[in-house]
Parts: C-alpha cells; structure tokens; sequence
C-alpha cells in the first residue's frame, strides 16, 4: 500500500458498494450481492472514491496546491455527473421500459426486448451520502491512521 491516496480512494468506493448492498437488505429486505457491481442507488460509490482522493491530498498537500485543485475539479466533475447527465439516463431508461410495455401490450405478438438499466446516476442524497463516505475515509486513512 505504498500509494495511500490511491487506496483509499479505491477502499472507500468499495466500501460504499458494500454498504449499499447492506441497506438493500435492511429496507427491502431481500439479499442481492450483485448490486455491489451496479452503478447507482444509495451511496454513490464514485463520490465516495472521488471525495477520499480529494480529501486525502487537502490533508497532506493542502487546500493551496495545484493537485488539490485539480482533484476537486475532478471530483466536482463526477458528482455533477453522476446527478445531472447520468440521472437523466436513467430517467429517459424509465420512461423508454414504459413505452416498450405499452407498445408489447398493443401488438401482442412475442415482441420482447430487454429493458434498458434504470439506476444510472445519483439522486443530491446519494451523492451527498457517497461523498459523506469519502471524507471519513479520507480522514481516517490521513489522520487517524499512522
């Protein structure tokens, strides 16, 4: 582990995707692992992955550096992404899954393609949440740990 950002970036996000794999079966009660692969849902994994990195170099770079800078531009970047562009995605993937039901439901004749993935992007909670993870993660990995 001789790259602590990157590891803790990598660590955090993991341990977001794990986490949400656990608050599925707590509020739906029901097990399903495979949501771990899944992008979206509650927390956002890749705020969380974002969020540590920034959080680990403002520690040991601080908040003057030009790589702080740059790092927050990026995790600004993928936050507004993972609510805007990619929740839009999956939206639209909602709302294409409708009408293909109507339409099978008008023709009647076998037709059945596969619905598009809905959970695309972050709703302001999950990517709060994520990047809620993230700065723990950040400041246990630089502060609390030696």
């Amino acid at each position: 582990m001789s790259n602590r950002w990157l590891w803790t970036a990598v660590l955090s996000s993991t341990g977001a995707q794990v986490f949400k794999v656990f608050l599925i079966l707590l509020f739906e009660r029901r097990w399903r692992p495979t949501a771990f692969m899944e992008t979206g849902g509650m927390p956002s994994s890749h705020s969380a992955m974002v969020a540590a990195l920034t959080t680990g170099i403002a520690l040991t770079e601080g908040m003057n550096s030009p790589l702080f800078a740059a790092s927050a531009v990026f995790a600004l970047i993928v936050m507004y992404d993972a609510t805007g562009v990619r929740h839009s995605s999956g939206q639209q993937a909602r709302l294409l899954n409708d009408l293909v039901d109507e339409l099978r439901a008008v023709v009647r004749e076998g037709f059945a393609p596969t619905p598009l993935r809905v959970l695309l992007g972050h709703t302001y909670l999950e990517v709060l949440a994520g990047t809620l993870i993230g700065i723990g993660a950040g400041f246990i990995a630089f502060r609390a740990l030696p």
